[in-house]
């Protein structure tokens, strides 16, 4: 991984601004690449970008490869002629500052079907040749949203029909010819997904800017990925239910740990796959992003366990994970791909060592190292180059929330360790902090250059209502560009530029 200092800004792709209720692939993701270069920043990190079910989490899926059709830009499609612009009235928000996906689920897919009326037969040689280039995951996955749809939207789990729930090869064809029509219809969505997303990488990448995805380390278990590949998790045979699912241990946070519920993988059966799945979950991740951050790195070395049917993480336990036999793998097979380690919560040394063994950059995190003894591997003199600072991750406040609501002798240890002061503005400082840093590579949220607090959080973790904070159009000013460039290259993160 090249360690030239560099620098990016963290923002999901429904925080852009647009009238329709959440950002998109469009007009202002391209003003904000255009923001990202005057502000002399090289990367830009994202969420997962997958089509989200319950609780609108990018994290909790219906598939590894398929991308999340409320991105797809609308006026893009009126430019194109794939919908009129009187099509649009009626669907603008009045709140631009904030997602409401109750209001897009009822709205967003009329408009996406009208605009499949209205151009797929025009579009057939096109739709035939994307199904037919994405054929290894987009045949399972349109049937199976056409499925979902079919039964309202129920969890696999429930479909009445075992046949197609067991993935019967009679009940696939027979599916396939009943619900042919809306197949289509989500190939048409993975169409224009694809089409929109690649063209903005595109220019992203030819104005120097790289894209940072995140891969979730699980899968939702009403997912795509489980009802076609079960046999590479943890399932009960008969009922397809899991044996046991995924969470963290209690710990400081959490007197009863973290319940995540997601299936867990059958390790001892990947193993003898050669990871098969992995490589080409990596692979289609690949076709996203740059740069990988794998999410709770910490479990590939060893994961805890939950019993199915627990209503908190207190009763799991430790299970060996597949360690530097997975991780070695993705690394030589992906080697012109760069990948960030995320290595939060407690870890051993063990962990630290597979780290170390990956190569891989971990990632330090300026909230974290506020304890007041300096003794934290967060605070920035103990960073190392091969590691990502952040000031935040999108599970934190912005900095200026952190001000809020932290503890007295917190504050005032940061403020006099970052020599913080009002003019400059704490947020500015402890921005200056992280871009000082030896880590190769610094990452702050929108938020904290906007000075924001704690309404601005992305996510709250075990709690619902998140994932839907957005910018203002005019939070991309020509001022703070320049602000943000110039102490870009103050610490040289700028990519080497010399002073005029």
């Amino acid at each position: 991984m090249s360690k030239e200092r560099s620098a990016g800004i963290l923002l999901p792709i429904f925080s852009l601004p647009s009238e329709y209720g959440i950002g998109t692939l469009g007009k202002e993701a391209y003003r904000f690449v255009d923001f990202l270069v005057k502000a002399k920043q090289s990367y830009w990190q994202i969420l997962p970008i997958g089509p989200t079910s319950y609780g609108d989490s990018p994290y909790q899926s219906f598939s590894s490869f398929a991308g999340n059709p409320y991105f797809i830009d609308l006026d893009v499609l009126v430019e194109e002629g794939f919908l009129d612009k009187k099509d649009l009235k009626g669907i603008k928000v009045a709140d631009p500052e904030h997602v409401d996906y109750g209001y897009l689920y009822e709205t967003r897919y009329p408009i996406l079907y009208k605009a499949y009326l209205n151009t797929k037969d025009k579009l057939h040689d096109q739709l035939m040749g994307f199904y037919q280039d994405n054929e290894y995951w987009l045949r399972d996955y349109a049937l199976f949203m056409a499925v979902k749809k079919h039964f309202h939207m129920a969890s696999w789990l429930e479909w009445p029909d075992e046949r197609i729930r067991e993935k019967h090869e009679d009940a696939v064809r027979e599916y396939e010819e009943l619900l042919k029509e809306d197949i289509t219809f989500y190939v048409f969505l993975q169409y224009l997904f694809f089409k929109q997303y690649r063209k903005l990488r595109r220019y992203a990448n030819e104005n120097g800017i790289k894209l940072i995805g995140d891969l979730p380390i699980y899968v939702a278990m009403d997912s795509c990925d489980v009802w076609s590949d079960s046999e590479q998790f943890q399932l009960k045979e008969n009922t397809k239910t899991p044996k046991d699912v995924a969470g963290v241990p209690p710990d400081y946070f959490s007197k009863t740990g973290q319940l995540w519920g997601n299936p867990l993988y059958d390790w001892d059966y990947m193993r003898t796959t050669g990871y098969k799945w992995w490589i080409e979950r990596i692979d289609g991740v690949s076709k996203f992003f740059d740069v990988i951050r794998i999410d709770h790195f910490r479990g590939f070395h060893e994961y805890w366990s939950v019993p199915y049917g627990e209503k908190t993480a207190i009763k799991g336990h430790w299970e060996k994970g597949p360690g530097i036999d997975l991780i070695g793998v993705l690394r030589d097979w992906f080697a012109d791909v760069e990948f960030i380690a995320e290595d939060l919560g407690i870890i051993s040394e063990d962990v630290t060592k597979l780290l170390k063994d990956s190569t891989f950059p971990g990632m330090r995190v300026l909230e974290f190292g506020t304890a007041g003894d300096g003794s934290s591997y967060h605070c920035p003199h103990n960073h190392i180059e091969n590691c990502v600072c952040y000031i935040a991750t999108h599970d934190n406040s912005p900095i200026m929330g952190w001000f809020e609501t932290a503890k007295k002798k917190d504050v005032e240890y940061v403020k006099k360790y970052y020599g913080l002061n009002e003019k400059e503005g704490y947020n500015f400082g402890m921005i200056r902090g992280g871009m000082s840093s030896v880590a190769y590579l610094f990452i702050a949220q929108m938020q904290d250059y906007l000075g924001l607090g704690t309404d601005a959080t992305i996510n709250n973790p075990g709690t619902l209502g998140n994932w839907s904070w957005r910018m203002r159009r005019n939070d991309m000013s020509p001022s703070l560009a320049k602000k943000i460039a110039d102490m870009t290259h103050m610490y040289r993160r700028d990519g080497g530029e010399k002073d005029a």
